[in-house]
């Protein structure tokens, strides 16, 4: 079973930020959305999310990714594509499901992340904590753009951070979600967070300001 936490009477440190990327092509369009928004406040890690191209051109394009995220103290995650994680200089890979997760464990461990989604039940969860995974996420879009309702995604949140020692990163589809999602280790800003319209850096200081405004309550 998934390691458990004794209860504790100490606070919990506050969630930290990781940031999902709209499917990005061009690394110049990566290092717009992503200076601004590194630069404004502590983010933890980047989900990087690929539009389809051939090998050679996804590693080349992680690889101009990487090293300015790198630079400000982030993770840079690659959605899928386990295997080009570690040939591309990037900190690890975010799996969809159990078999994938699985598959990415045994050539990316342990020398780098491997973080675990599309987890359709507790006991999924479960799973890919006891497989290895590094964290859990809840409440991440399907394929179909469908999702939880959000009172199922906001209890699975604070189940597993009530039982569980490995870290679950809680996804937000909006900013007035981030307030109910505060007993995660990590918020996650969806696409349509950080591309806000008044700019990646007022949407990530507006969401560290609902963690840290939170954090005081």
């Amino acid at each position: 079973m998934a390691t458990r936490q004794p209860p504790s009477t100490t606070a919990r440190p506050t969630a930290r930020l990781y940031l999902v990327t709209p499917a990005l092509a061009d690394p110049q369009a990566a290092a717009d959305l992503l200076g601004p928004a590194l630069a404004a406040a502590d983010v933890a890690a980047v989900l990087l999310r690929l539009a389809p191209a051939d090998e050679r051109t996804l590693i080349n394009r992680i690889k101009e990714i990487a090293p300015p995220v790198q630079a400000r103290g982030a993770a840079l995650l690659i959605d899928g594509h386990a295997g080009l994680a570690a040939r591309a200089g990037a900190d690890g890979a975010h799996l969809t499901g159990i078999a994938a997760v699985q598959e990415a464990l045994r050539s990316l461990k342990p020398e780098r992340i491997v973080g675990a989604g599309g987890l359709a039940s507790r006991h999924d969860a479960m799973l890919a904590a006891e497989s290895g995974a590094d964290y859990v996420m809840f409440g991440e879009p399907d394929p179909a753009g469908q999702r939880p309702s959000f009172e199922a995604i906001r209890e699975r949140v604070e189940w597993w951070a009530e039982v569980f020692e490995i870290p679950c990163v809680a996804y937000a589809a909006s900013l007035a979600e981030i307030g109910e999602l505060v007993a995660a280790e990590f918020i996650a800003l969806a696409p349509s967070i950080v591309s806000d319209p008044r700019g990646p850096a007022a949407a990530v200081a507006d969401a560290a300001a609902r963690l840290s405004a939170e954090s005081l309550a």
